[in-house]
C-alpha cells in the first residue's frame, strides 16, 4: 500500500510511472528455450555462454521478462536498467565472439540489486520520497566489481522504510508480498530481493544486514544466503539513512537459489580491492572439512522458543546429519536475549533521530512504530512498564528489552558497547571454545512466516538473527522444508507455558484466542535454518552448508521450485 500526502505525491506518481512504462515494454511471454534460462543457475549459466552455446542478451531477455512477471505477482522491483543491462550485455557477447573467452566470473550473469546500492545515473531511494530524482554519479564499490567480472545488473528491488524493519513496505514503492502467499511479507529489508530470487526473475542478487536482512527474507522466500562477518565485502556506495553508525556493523552479502551461486559470488568477491579500506584484502579460501563435524544445535533460545515447523527443520537437518557420521549437540545459547538487550541499547541511542530525519513528508511506517515509540518514551514510563512486566507478567526477559531502548549520554553508549565486546568473548569461551563446535545449526526465527502488519508488534522476533549481529560472525540460510499442517500443529508443549522464554511474546505467538502462528494458512510456505560459524570463517560456513544440504537431499528448492501466485489484489494502491 502506499501512502501520499500533497508534500509527496506528485513525486510517487512520477516513480512509479517512469517504472511502469518501462516494465510495459517488455513482451511477457516466455518461450520454451528461455525457461530454460531461468532453470540455470547463475554457474550454470556463465558455464553455457563459455561453451559457446548461450549469450549473455539471450540469457538476459528471458531474466527480464520474469522479472516483469514477478513484479505484477509481488511488487519486488524499484529501478529498472534493462536499456542499460542490453548494451551492457551486447558488449559482452561481442567481446566472447572476437577473443572466445569470457569477460570474468560472472560473465553474462544477471544480476539484482538491493535498491540501497548505487547504479550510475538510477536513484538510491530506500522508499524515501527526499531521496527521489538524485540518481548516483557513479556505482557502488561492489555493484562496480560485479561489472567487472563481467556481471549484468539489470534491476533493483524494494526495501523497508528506513530498511530497519523486516516487512517489505514504503510509501514511495508501496508493500511487497511473498512469491508463496499474498496474505504474507517477502521479509526485510532484503524482501523485493528475495522475492525476485525465488520467483527466477534474477540469476543472483546481493543484500545486507544488521538486525537480520539477509536471512529472514531468503527464509522466507525458500532462497540461499549468507551473511558474512564485516569485512569481507565493500560497503561504499551502498546508501542507509545513518552511515556513520557502528555500534552493530552492517555487511554486504549474496541471495541466491543454490550453494553453488554462493560459492561463486564469495570465490569472485572476497579480497577484491575495497577504496575505502573496510573490507580486508583476504580472498576466498578453499576449506577441507574433517570426515566428522561437530555441530551444536537448538529449537529455543530461551526468549522466544522456535514454532514447531521450525523446530522441525532443525531435527530434521540434525536427524540427517547424524545419518551421515556427524555428531550432533543440543546446546542453549548463553543469555540469547542479551544479544537483543545489546542491539536494541545501541542502535536506539539517539531515539531513532538520524534514522528517521529522512522522511520529510512521508509517514512513518506501522513496522517503525513500536522500537520508535519505546526508544522515545519517557524513562519513567519506560521503568514502568518494565517493572509491570517483571512483577506481574513474571517476564524479566521481556521487561530488559523494553527498558534498554532510548536515547543515551557517550559514556552510557560506551558503557554498551563494552558490553557487546564481552559478550561476544563470553560467548566465544561458553559456546566455540567449550563445546568445540564446527558450526550451530539454529532456527532463523521463532516463527516460519509473517503475515502483512506482524512486524508491527512482533519486532523482537528478529532476536533469532540479531543474535549473530552482536557476535560479527558468519551465518548462512538454506531452505529445509515447507510448513505441513499435519507435522506442525501446536501442542502442549507450546500452549502450556514451559521454559525460560518471555512469558509475553510466546503468549501471543503460541497461546493466546488467535496466536500469530497459524499453520493452515502457512502451508507448505519454505521454513529455513541458519549455519552459523566463527568469526572470518565465511567458507567453512558454505562448506558445512554443502554437507547440510547434501545430507537433507532433494527437497524441491532452487531454480523453478516457487511456481507463485496470482495476485487479485493491486499491491501498490
Amino acid at each position: 500500500m502506499i501512502f501520499s500526502t500533497t508534500g509527496n505525491k506528485a513525486t510517487i506518481d512520477r516513480k512509479l510511472e517512469e517504472r511502469s512504462k518501462k516494465l510495459a515494454s517488455v513482451d511477457v511471454n516466455l518461450s520454451p528455450d528461455q525457461e530454460a534460462y531461468l532453470k540455470a543457475t547463475a554457474s550454470e549459466i556463465v558455464s553455457f555462454i563459455a561453451d559457446g552455446k548461450w549469450t549473455a542478451s539471450a540469457v538476459l531477455e528471458a531474466y527480464i521478462q520474469r522479472s516483469v512477471q514477478a513484479q505484477e505477482a509481488t511488487n519486488c522491483v524499484t529501478e529498472i536498467m534493462f536499456d542499460e543491462a542490453r548494451l551492457r550485455a551486447k558488449e559482452l557477447d561481442v567481446d566472447f565472439a572476437s577473443t572466445g573467452k569470457i569477460r570474468g566470473p560472472f560473465h553474462g550473469i544477471p544480476f539484482s540489486l538491493k535498491d540501497q546500492y548505487d547504479y550510475e545515473g538510477f536513484d538510491s531511494t530506500i522508499g524515501f520520497t527526499q531521496w527521489a530524482n538524485k540518481p548516483a554519479s557513479e556505482h557502488a564499490t561492489l555493484v562496480a566489481q560485479i561489472i567487472d567480472a563481467g556481471g549484468v545488473p539489470f534491476v533493483k528491488t524494494n526495501v523497508p522504510q528506513t530498511m530497519f524493519a523486516f516487512e517489505c513496505n514504503n510509501p514511495l514503492w508501496g508493500r511487497s508480498l511473498n512469491p508463496y502467499n499474498a496474505a504474507y511479507t517477502c521479509g526485510g529489508s532484503s524482501g523485493g530481493e528475495s522475492a525476485l530470487l525465488a520467483l527466477d526473475g534474477s540469476a543472483l542478487g546481493i543484500g545486507s544486514d544488521i538486525g537480520g536482512s539477509l536471512r529472514m527474507p531468503p527464509a522466507y522466500c525458500g532462497v540461499y544466503s549468507l551473511k558474512p562477518g564485516s569485512g569481507r565485502v565493500a560497503l561504499g556506495g551502498a546508501q542507509d539513512p545513518n552511515p556513520t553508525f557502528e555500534g552493530i556493523k552492517c555487511v554486504t552479502g549474496p541471495i541466491a537459489r543454490s550453494l553453488t551461486d554462493l560459492h561463486l559470488f564469495c570465490r569472485t568477491i572476497f579480497g577484491l580491492e575495497d577504496p575505502t579500506g573496510i573490507a580486508a584484502p583476504l580472498p576466498y579460501r578453499e576449506t577441507q572439512l574433517p570426515t566428522k563435524l561437530k555441530f551444536g544445535y537448538y529449537t529455543s533460545d530461551e526468549f522466544i522458543k522456535a514454532s514447531p515447523a521450525n523446530k522441525r527443520a532443525v531435527l530434521e537437518t540434525v536427524d540427517a546429519l547424524r545419518k551421515q557420521g556427524h555428531e550432533c549437540v543440543e546446546f542453549t545459547p548463553p543469555g540469547a536475549h542479551e544479544a537483543l538487550v545489546i542491539f536494541l541499547a545501541l542502535t536506539s541511542a539517539d531515539s531513532y533521530k538520524k534514522m528517521l530525519s529522512h522522511l520529510g513528508p512521508d509517514p512513518m511506517d506501522a513496522s517503525l512504530r513500536l522500537a520508535v515509540y519505546g526508544a522515545r518514551a519517557p524513562r519513567f514510563l519506560t521503568a514502568l512498564v518494565g517493572w509491570v512486566l517483571r512483577t506481574f507478567l513474571k517476564d524479566p526477559k521481556a521487561a530488559d528489552v523494553i527498558t534498554s531502548a532510548g536515547s543515551k549520554s557517550y559514556l552510557e553508549y560506551s558503557e554498551w558497547v563494552g558490553r557487546r565486546q564481552q559478550y561476544a568473548l563470553d560467548f566465544r569461551k561458553k559456546v566455540w571454545d567449550e563445546y568445540g563446535f564446527d558450526g550451530i545449526i539454529a532456527p532463523v526465527q521463532a516463527m516460519p512466516q509473517l503475515p502483512h502488519g506482524a512486524a508491527t508488534n512482533y519486532s523482537a522476533l528478529c532476536a533469532a538473527t540479531v543474535l549473530y549481529n552482536v557476535l560479527d560472525i558468519p551465518a548462512g540460510v538454506l531452505p529445509v522444508t515447507r510448513v505441513d499442517p499435519e507435522k506442525d500443529a501446536l501442542t502442549e508443549e507450546w500452549t502450556k507455558r514451559q521454559g525460560e522464554g518471555s512469558r509475553f511474546m510466546e503468549d501471543q505467538i503460541f497461546r493466546n484466542s488467535k496466536p500469530l502462528y497459524d499453520v493452515a494458512s502457512m502451508k507448505g510456505m519454505p521454513v529455513a535454518i541458519q549455519v552459523v560459524g566463527k568469526r572470518w570463517e565465511e567458507e567453512k560456513v558454505l562448506a558445512m552448508m554443502d554437507v547440510v544440504d547434501g545430507a537433507l537431499g532433494g527437497r524441491d528448492f532452487g531454480p523453478g521450485a516457487c511456481k507463485g501466485m496470482k495476485v487479485d489484489v493491486l499491491v501498490t494502491e
